[in-house]
C-alpha cells in the first residue's frame, strides 16, 4: 500500500503542475481577446484565428484542468445522501463513484475521442471558418484531458483506500486557512496600507 501511496503522490504532483500551469492560459487567453478587440476597433483588423485560439485555450483549461479540480475536491456534488453518512461511509460512496462512474465514463470518452483526433491529423482537418486554425490540437485536448482525469481518479481511489486503512489523512478534508476571498481582502488592505 505504501508503494501505491507514493504513486498517488507522484500523480498528485503531476496534476498540481498541470493545474498551476493552466492558470497562465487564462492570462494568455485574456491578452489575445483584448488584443483582438483593440485591433478590431482601432485598425479594423480581425481574424477568426484569434477567436479560435481563445476557444482552444478555453478547451485546454477546462479539459486539462478536470484532474486538478478532482484533486482539489471541487467538482460539483449533491450530498443529499452522502452527508448523512460518517466520513468512512462517504469515503465508500466516493470509491463506488470513482470505480463505477468516473473511470468507465472517462475511459470511454478517451477511447471514443482518440479516433476522432487521429482522423483530424490524417485528413489535416481545418476549421470551416475563413482564416481558421488546424483542428487537431483542439481534438487532442479531449483524450489527454480525460487521461489526466483517469490518472487523478486512480490517485483519489488510492488515497481513499489508504484513509480507510488508516494510512493517510482524509483526502476530502479542506486545508485550514483563509479562503481565496479572504486572501484577496487581506491583499487589498495591505495595498492600501490598512494592515
Amino acid at each position: 500500500m505504501n508503494a501505491l501511496l507514493k504513486l498517488s503522490g507522484l500523480i498528485d504532483a503531476l496534476t498540481e503542475r498541470v493545474g498551476k500551469s493552466l492558470i497562465w492560459l487564462v492570462l494568455i487567453m485574456t491578452i489575445i481577446s483584448a488584443g483582438n478587440a483593440i485591433m478590431r476597433y482601432t485598425i479594423h483588423y480581425s481574424s477568426n484565428a484569434f477567436l479560435e485560439i481563445q476557444w482552444y485555450l478555453f478547451s485546454a483549461i477546462f479539459l486539462l484542468g478536470a484532474g486538478y479540480t478532482l484533486k482539489k475536491n471541487e467538482h460539483v456534488r449533491i450530498d443529499l445522501v452522502a452527508g448523512k453518512f460518517s466520513k468512512r461511509g462517504q469515503t465508500w460512496i466516493d470509491i463506488f463513484g470513482i470505480i463505477f462512474f468516473l473511470m468507465p465514463m472517462a475511459i470511454a470518452i478517451m477511447y471514443l475521442s482518440w479516433p476522432v483526433f487521429m482522423l483530424a491529423i490524417e485528413t489535416n482537418e481545418q476549421s470551416n471558418n475563413a482564416g481558421g486554425l488546424t483542428v487537431w490540437p483542439a481534438r487532442l485536448m479531449v483524450p489527454v484531458g480525460f487521461f489526466l482525469l483517469v490518472l487523478q481518479g486512480i490517485s483519489e481511489l488510492i488515497k481513499r483506500v489508504g484513509f480507510l486503512k488508516g494510512l493517510c489523512p482524509d483526502p476530502t478534508e479542506k486545508p485550514k486557512g483563509p479562503t481565496a476571498e479572504e486572501e484577496l481582502a487581506l491583499a487589498i488592505k495591505a495595498q492600501k496600507g490598512e494592515l
